[in-house]
C-alpha cells in the first residue's frame, strides 16, 4: 500500500491542525501540497512572485516541515510561490533555510526548476517541437523574447527524479497540480490510472469532501484501487463529492491530459466504504506517443492607471451605461488629440461595479442598484501615458452630465489623488505544448544540504 497526505489545496490557505495530526499518526509515505496555479491571473507569473503573504507561508510551511519530519517521510510542494517561476522557487527555498536555521535542524532539499529561456522555446519552435492548444495565439521569436517568465509544467517523471535524490524536501517550480501526488505511487509500482485519478481528486485537499474548508485528506492505493479519506471531524467523502471533482478545472469530465498521456475515467466506479471513505476503481492511463509539457508565459501588456467614482444619484445610476459610454468616447477623442497617442497606444474602459462589471454585455440579470461604482481603467504603452490619460478621465468621472441641458453633477472619489497608478499589467501569451526527447530536457535539478 502507498499512502499520501494532502494538507490543503494550496500552501497559504491554512489547514486543520487536528486533522494533520491524524494524518501523521497514520504514517504517510509522502506529504504533498500545491503552491499555486494560474487562477490568480498573469501578474504573479509575469513578476515571478507569490500571491500569499510571506508570514502565512512561513508559518504553514514550518508546520508541514515538522509534520514530515515526525512522519518520517518526504515533503513535496509543486508550483512553489504561486507561479512556479525560478524567483518564486528561490523565495520558498530561502524561507525553508530560514526555518531550518531557526530550529537548529538540517535537511536535504531537492530544487526542481521549470523556467524556460526564451531561446530554448524559440529553438523548439523552429524545430517544429511546439504545438498550439485551443485557443492559442500565434507566436514568434519577438513575442517569446518579450516574456518576462516562461515555465513548463512538470509531470511525474521530473518529480520522481527529485524524490530519487533522497531529499527530505522537494521544492518544485511549475508542475501540474496532480504530478506531486501521482509521482510516488507510480514509482512504487501503482498502476498509473488510479495514481493519476487519485491525484486529480486530491489536488485541492478536502474540496472533494462535504466540508471543502477542512483541508486534510489521505489517499491510499492498493492494487488497482484507491481510497480517499478526509481527516477532519466534520468532513465526509461521498461518491458524488469524489466523482464531481473530475469536473473541477477540467474541460472533459472523463479525460485528463497530463505529460506523457491521458487519464480516462469513463469506466471508473465510486463506492462508499462508510460515511467518510470512498473507494475508486476502473481508472485507466493511456500512454501518449511521445512526451510533451505545457508551456505558460506572461509578458507586460501595458501600464495601467485606475480611477474610481461613485454614483448615487438615481438618474445617473439608471443611465450609468449610457453615461459611461459617452465618457469613454469623449475622453478617448480628447486623449488622442492632446497627447498625440494613436489608437493602438491606449484603451479606456469604465466598468460599472454593482451592475455588470464582471460579465459586461453578457449579464443576464436585471436589478435596480442604489449606487454604482464607475471604475475607469486606462491601459497604455507607457506609465506616463496611462497617468496622463487617467488625469484626462478624472473630470469626466467627477462632473460629466448625461446631456448638455442638465446641471453639472458632482460624484464622489473615494481616494485623493483619484488616479491610482498600478504600474505594469501582464497577459498570458502561451497556450502551447513543447515536445521533449527526455522529460528532464526542459528542467533543472539541484540538491542543497541545508
Amino acid at each position: 500500500m502507498v499512502r499520501v497526505l494532502v494538507p490543503s489545496g494550496a500552501l497559504g490557505l491554512g489547514y486543520d491542525h487536528d486533522a494533520l495530526e491524524r494524518g501523521i499518526a497514520n504514517r504517510p509515505d509522502l506529504i504533498a501540497i500545491d503552491g499555486g496555479s494560474t487562477d490568480s491571473g498573469p501578474s504573479y507569473l509575469g513578476r515571478g512572485v507569490s500571491k500569499y503573504a510571506r508570514s502565512s507561508t512561513k508559518l504553514e510551511w514550518a508546520g508541514l516541515m515538522d509534520a514530515a519530519r515526525r512522519a518520517g517521510c518526504p515533503l513535496v510542494i509543486g508550483t512553489a510561490g504561486t507561479c512556479g517561476a525560478g524567483s518564486a522557487v528561490d523565495w520558498l527555498v530561502e524561507i525553508t533555510q530560514e526555518i531550518l536555521a531557526e530550529k537548529g535542524q538540517r535537511a536535504k532539499i531537492a530544487v526542481l526548476k521549470s523556467d524556460q529561456p526564451a531561446s530554448r522555446v524559440v529553438d523548439a519552435l523552429g524545430a517544429n517541437r511546439i504545438t498550439p492548444l485551443t485557443p492559442a495565439p500565434d507566436i514568434d521569436a519577438p513575442m517569446l523574447e518579450s516574456c518576462t517568465n516562461i515555465v513548463a509544467l512538470a509531470g511525474v517523471e521530473q518529480i520522481t527524479c527529485a524524490l530519487n535524490t533522497g531529499a527530505d524536501i522537494v521544492i518544485a517550480g511549475r508542475t501540474t497540480d496532480t504530478a506531486i501526488i501521482a509521482a510516488l505511487p507510480i514509482a512504487k509500482g501503482i498502476d498509473p490510472g488510479p495514481a493519476w485519478h487519485a491525484a486529480k481528486i486530491g489536488e485541492c485537499g478536502a474540496l472533494c469532501a462535504t466540508n471543502p474548508q477542512s483541508g486534510v485528506i489521505q489517499i491510499d492505493w492498493e492494487g488497482a484501487a484507491f481510497v480517499l479519506t478526509p481527516l477532519a471531524d466534520d468532513a465526509h467523502a461521498t461518491p458524488h463529492t469524489v466523482s464531481a471533482h473530475m469536473l473541477y478545472e477540467n474541460a472533459d469530465p472523463y479525460l485528463l491530459h497530463e505529460p506523457g498521456g491521458t487519464l480516462d475515467v469513463t469506466e471508473a466506479r465510486y463506492d462508499a466504504l462508510d460515511d467518510t471513505r470512498v473507494r475508486v476503481t476502473g481508472s485507466v492511463w493511456r500512454k501518449a506517443n511521445g512526451y510533451n509539457v505545457k508551456l505558460e508565459g506572461a509578458r507586460v501588456a501595458g501600464y495601467q492607471t485606475v480611477v474610481l467614482a461613485m454614483l448615487r444619484d438615481p438618474h445617473y445610476v439608471t443611465n450609468a451605461a449610457k453615461w459611461a459610454e459617452d465618457i469613454v468616447a469623449k475622453c478617448t477623442d480628447k486623449a488622442r488629440k492632446r497627447t498625440s497617442a494613436s489608437a493602438d497606444d491606449f484603451t479606456i474602459e469604465i466598468r460599472l461595479i454593482g451592475q455588470n462589471s464582471v460579465l459586461g454585455d453578457l449579464e443576464a440579470r436585471a436589478a435596480d442598484p442604489i449606487e454604482i461604482g464607475a471604475l475607469g481603467l486606462v491601459t497604455a504603452k507607457t506609465p506616463e501615458l496611462a497617468n496622463e490619460i487617467g488625469k484626462l478621465l478624472n473630470p469626466y468621472l467627477l462632473h460629466h452630465p448625461l446631456t448638455r441641458e442638465e446641471e453639472v453633477p458632482t460624484f464622489a472619489f473615494p481616494f485623493s489623488p483619484a488616479e491610482i497608478d498600478r504600474g505594469p499589467v501582464y497577459e498570458f501569451c502561451l497556450n502551447h505544448v513543447m515536445w521533449l526527447d527526455d522529460p528532464m530536457d526542459a528542467f533543472s535539478l539541484e540538491v542543497l544540504n541545508a
